[in-house]
């Protein structure tokens, strides 16, 4: 249940993070070049959510992705 849940704040949190820096790309066309844009979006709290949940999203996969590199297809049910 805390994985199904981690995966979930992961997603929602990486979707606010990714809206943030589309919306953030319209710096570039007003004039910022390509250095300041990345000093200013790492600098936002919005920002910072995309890779808090990218984080929670590898968390919540990490025993799936163990398995899955070990080739075993035979997941127990916890």
């Amino acid at each position: 249940m805390f994985r199904i849940l981690l995966y979930i704040i992961g997603v929602i949190f990486t979707s606010i993070g990714l809206f943030f820096i589309i919306i953030y790309l319209n710096l570039l066309t007003i004039g910022y070049s390509f250095f300041d844009f990345v000093k200013f979006i790492s600098r936002r709290v919005e920002v910072w959510l995309f890779v808090i949940g990218i984080v929670c999203i590898a968390l919540s996969l990490e025993r799936w992705i163990k398995h899955e590199l070990l080739l075993r297809h035979n997941i127990k049910l916890e």
